[in-house]
């Protein structure tokens, strides 16, 4: 039932027995009726505690075992650092993870998972906050602007709630020096302005450094290597150095990398012809549709890959996978 429904029964079955009450008792009544309707309204409303708010480690494995495909690193990292970070009561700073890889290799779904694991709502949580660069901050004559007005969104929501989430979406179409306003946040203080941000989570995903990414699976590959061997130190360094040296990035000579604020950085290696195969079975799944290995085939089949001789690395990734279905089945 709708809040709105029961806070009109609610009024409504007061207001009926108002009329068989005297003045004192009708002022009684009316009080009773209007602290029920409040509490009936808070507790369908979203609000900043356990109810709400609390961490399903298990749920968060499980999605990524089953849900993620060919991130290895990727699915390791996040849940170390997210399990780490909310099982700490006390932690010093906030969660920053910058999430890097070309188009539909897993960035926003994983930022997705993290948030169904933290919140009842997921991505719907008024306490999940998604920043996409060419939407918000278009224009780099109005950087100043967005410096002030991302600062009084950021400060004022984690006021509200502590342990709010922020995603910057295509922070390889930032407006470098935009993202150093909000480094405060960011770091190790107890609070600012009577503030704590250290239970807050900060996301950043950017298609920046995926050439690196690609290039060492593609060195792996024609060593004969399994992409399962490939490590995070074979990618970290080289990551960081490129997202920080690229000035067409919103991480253009950042104090957030400058500072070692952001806590991983987090590879998503290209997908094989097998991953997309597998993105497909569950697509299928998702939609409560048999599962045709088939129809996955066909799909990853109609994909584009590179090296174009080889055809080892899916172009898009997972990411036209929903449309590609909806033509075969």
């Amino acid at each position: 039932m709708k809040v709105s429904h029961i806070c009109l029964w609610v009024t409504l079955t007061f207001s009926g027995l108002v009329n068989a009450f005297d003045p004192i008792t009708t002022t009684v009544v009316v009080g009773v009726g209007a602290a029920l309707g409040r509490a009936i309204f808070k507790y369908f409303k979203e609000t900043c505690d356990p109810k709400w708010i609390a961490y399903n480690a298990t749920g968060l494995k499980t999605d990524l075992d089953n849900k993620l495909f060919g991130q290895h690193i990727a699915s390791r990292i996040i849940l170390k650092a997210v399990n780490g970070f909310m099982s700490n009561t006390n932690p010093k700073k906030p969660l920053v993870l910058s999430l890097h890889g070309w188009t539909g290799t897993g960035k926003n779904f994983v930022s997705q998972l993290i948030a169904e694991s933290v919140y009842a709502e997921g991505m719907h949580s008024r306490f999940v906050h998604v920043f996409t660069s060419t939407l918000h901050f278009p224009h780099v004559e109005h950087i100043a602007t967005y410096k002030s007005q991302l600062q009084q969104w950021v400060r004022g929501n984690v006021t509200n709630c502590e342990r709010s989430m922020f995603i910057f979406d295509e922070m390889d179409k930032m407006h470098p020096g935009l993202i150093d306003s909000i480094k405060p946040y960011l770091d190790y203080y107890d609070k600012l302005d009577g503030v704590s941000y250290r239970k807050s989570i900060f996301i950043f995903l950017s298609n920046a450094g995926g050439d690196g990414i690609i290039q060492t699976a593609l060195e792996f590959w024609k060593a004969g290597k399994n992409r399962e061997e490939i490590e995070l130190k074979d990618l970290e360094t080289t990551l960081s150095l490129s997202v920080f040296n690229n000035n067409k990035s919103g991480f253009f000579r950042t104090s957030l990398i400058d500072k070692n604020l952001v806590d991983f950085f987090v590879p998503f290696l290209p997908l094989e012809y097998q991953h997309v195969v597998q993105c497909a079975m569950a697509e299928m799944k998702a939609r409560n549709l048999e599962p045709s290995p088939n129809v996955a085939d066909q799909v990853a089949r109609d994909l584009v890959y590179f090296p174009k001789s080889e055809r080892v690395f899916s172009v898009k990734g997972c990411k036209t996978i929903e449309s590609k279905l909806d033509f075969y089945t």
